[in-house]
């Protein structure tokens, strides 16, 4: 009953804010489309689509905002003024109580409030969909009291994700098999995404462990300050790090009053970012300015601040060498091979004629190779290439959709900082190195040096595994075999005397000539 009631609601928030005209309108089934009006008399469509889509979901709560965040990505999927719209979705969750939130806690840890913490600020600083933040005062295992953050999941959201979800998905199956288009926009792939996301934010454990690797991989940088996990206070519904003080970084006002240099910083985020792609292969994939602040500490002034590492994304060698080959033909205007390598991936169907895919790369690209590095927009271009994508029906691998949408929001946000940022020169030497490193000699002798503790382990059991080969081999293929070496070298060895008697010959019949010659000329 309950799922009926809220699958009433979804229905009818849908038919006031116009949804059905985004899909209805190429269904086949026109009485469907009938119906909708009829139950949606009265309502107002004056405002555009992407609006009115946005506004729905933020009236149906804080999964169907997570579900919109997620969809934005979808830039291969969506039009443009949908994904622009339903990029400005934003967490405005109000905050629970924190009388509940100190339940939580203390049901998480088995322990009263006041042994975990020295105090515990009950009003939230921040509030989301998943979670909310609270400060507090805690003791660390060597007797010295720590400032801290702690993130608590909101109560019962594991019931009301699982009530929700099941309702996606099933208007994901109803897209699919009532749109023609329903197919090619994979809804029960979206939703099965988004699925995934919305579990591994809900671990908090899964969080804290991200933080901690983005931690080790970045602390030889001195760019970017990331908060200290406190693991015997980590819970799956609650996680304590180190409280980080900062200016937010689009609050570029109080950023330049203070003093920051915020070109360098605008080129900083670049580096960063590029730092954890290209050379660690993990990346925060979730740099939006809510998440990001600057330090004005003296120790530390100048650098960004990253929190909530619920969302990360990760790439494989597989990954990095499909990217070093396609960066390094896109550099060269080899838009032929950048078509094969979408065949060869598997990206487009094997049918795919090269010549017009590739003509489609070529007129998204070839424009701004004339244009100064600082007007390119290497975002539009991502953009561009997945309006093109559409087209050939190119299946985006999800790993490189989180990085496309990590590039745009700090593309963005560099932007933001220093409208002259020049993205790409700034990336430039990080795109050079690693394509030295993945398809050049350096690449090469990595793996060999990788490789060598498992061929040094191998070699000593080569005569035992070859004395296993040859036992389990059955023995008439043994005697077969051994059999067409003999003749094998019988034929060698006659070959070789052909060879020397022949020679022998021929130099005897040489000297004998000679003798003759001789012989007439005296």
């Amino acid at each position: 009953m309950r799922r009926f009631l809220r699958a009433t609601t979804i229905v009818w928030v849908a038919l006031r804010y116009g949804l059905d005209e985004l899909v209805l309108t190429s269904f086949r089934h026109p009485w469907l489309r009938l119906i909708a009006r009829i139950a949606s008399i009265g309502r107002d469509l004056s405002a555009p689509r992407g609006q009115r889509l946005r506004e729905a979901l933020e009236r149906l709560g804080p999964i169907f905002v997570k579900f919109g965040q997620v969809l934005s990505t979808r830039r291969d999927l969506l039009p443009a003024d949908i994904a622009d719209e339903l990029a400005l979705l934003q967490d405005r969750v109000p905050p629970f109580p924190g009388d509940e939130a100190v339940v939580i806690i203390e049901r998480a840890f088995g322990q009263p409030i006041d042994a975990l913490f020295t105090s515990f600020d009950r009003a939230p600083v921040a509030s989301a969909s998943i979670a909310q933040v609270h400060f507090a005062i805690t003791t660390d295992k060597h007797g010295r009291e720590r400032e801290v953050a702690v993130k608590v999941l909101r109560p019962g959201m594991l019931k009301v994700i699982d009530q929700d979800l099941a309702l996606i998905r099933m208007m994901a199956g109803w897209v699919e098999r009532l749109a023609p288009d329903g197919r090619r926009l994979k809804p029960r792939e979206v939703a099965a995404e988004f699925d995934k996301y919305l579990h591994d934010e809900l671990d908090l454990v899964r969080e804290a462990a991200s933080a901690a690797q983005l931690r080790r991989n970045m602390a030889d940088v001195g760019l970017v300050l990331i908060p200290e996990m406190f693991w015997d206070m980590i819970r799956p519904e609650v996680l304590v790090m180190e409280r980080m003080k900062g200016v937010p970084v689009n609050q570029i006002e109080r950023l330049r009053a203070a003093g920051v240099d915020i070109p360098k910083l605008a080129r900083d985020g670049v580096t960063i970012f590029f730092t954890q792609v290209f050379r660690d292969g993990f990346f925060h994939a979730d740099m939006h300015p809510g998440n990001i602040m600057v330090s004005v500490e003296p120790a530390t002034f100048g650098r960004y601040i990253s929190v909530d590492f619920g969302i990360v994304g990760t790439l494989t060698q597989v990954d990095k060498e499909y990217l070093a080959q396609n960066f390094a033909a896109f550099f060269r205007r080899d838009y032929k091979r950048v078509a094969e390598l979408h065949v060869e991936s598997g990206w487009v169907p094997a049918d795919t004629r090269i010549d017009e895919l590739e003509a489609g790369i070529r007129s998204v690209c070839e424009p701004y190779f004339d244009r100064p590095l600082k007007d390119i927009s290497l975002g539009m271009v991502l953009l561009r290439l997945f309006q093109i994508s559409r087209r050939f029906n190119v299946v985006i691998q999800p790993q490189l959709v989180l990085l496309q949408k990590t590039l745009l929001n700090v593309e963005g946000l560099g932007r933001q900082l220093d409208p002259d940022l020049d993205l790409w020169s700034t990336a430039k030497p990080f795109l050079e190195k690693w394509m030295l490193e993945q398809i050049g000699p350096r690449r090469f002798w990595t793996e060999l040096k990788d490789q060598a503790p498992y061929y040094a382990k191998m070699l000593p059991d080569l005569p035992r595994l070859l004395h296993g080969y040859l036992q389990q081999r059955p023995m008439d293929d043994l005697r077969q075999e051994l059999r067409e070496l003999v003749r094998e070298q019988q034929r060698t060895n006659s070959l070789l005397q052909k060879i020397v008697y022949g020679g022998i010959g021929f130099a005897l019949g040489l000297i004998v000539m000679q003798i003759v010659v001789r012989v007439r000329l005296f």
